[in-house]
């Protein structure tokens, strides 16, 4: 198949690569602009370990072509953080030791974040939700669920 130059948006910076149509935005991701944060879990969107924001919006990543992604603006784990600081789900994963492996935790993350942009006070039952396309082996959850739970009150407390 001819390769194509397909211009990404990631993270806020702009990126022209020379890659085959059919390969997935987590391969390009990872493998030409080395942001290796989300990874490959299964290939067919099941797990969740390699999400990504899409216009905000969580996706799997293995399952996008990268061509689709022109004219969008794509996060990576890589790119929530700012001027330095840890998202407020990222502390508080760390803070609660909701890591493990840390395999699954990128794409935990980041269907966290996408669910606190669109709802910054989610239930116990909407944080569920959010997470349930996200497959951890290590965890049973429990920690991660305490992380998002704390997140969401440490983000209501700095609106406040």
């Amino acid at each position: 198949m001819a390769k194509q130059v397909v211009r990404l948006r990631v993270n806020g910076y702009n990126y022209e690569v020379l890659t085959e149509p059919s390969r997935p935005l987590l391969d390009v991701v990872r493998e030409d602009l080395g942001l290796s944060g989300a990874k490959e879990g299964c290939g067919t969107g099941d797990c969740g370990a390699c999400t990504m924001h899409f216009d905000g919006q969580p996706v799997t990543s293995c399952l996008v072509l990268v061509p689709e992604a022109e004219g969008h603006d794509v996060t990576t784990i890589e790119g929530i953080a700012r001027d330095g600081e840890l998202h407020p789900v990222q502390k508080a994963f760390i803070e609660h030791g909701a890591l493990s492996c840390g395999y699954c935790i990128p794409g935990h993350i980041m269907s966290s974040v996408a669910l606190l942009n669109r709802n910054p006070n989610p239930s116990f039952e909407d944080i569920r939700y959010a997470i349930s396309g996200n497959l951890c082996r290590c965890t049973g959850y429990t920690k991660i669920l305490e992380a998002i739970e704390s997140a969401v009150q440490e983000m209501a407390t700095a609106r406040a």
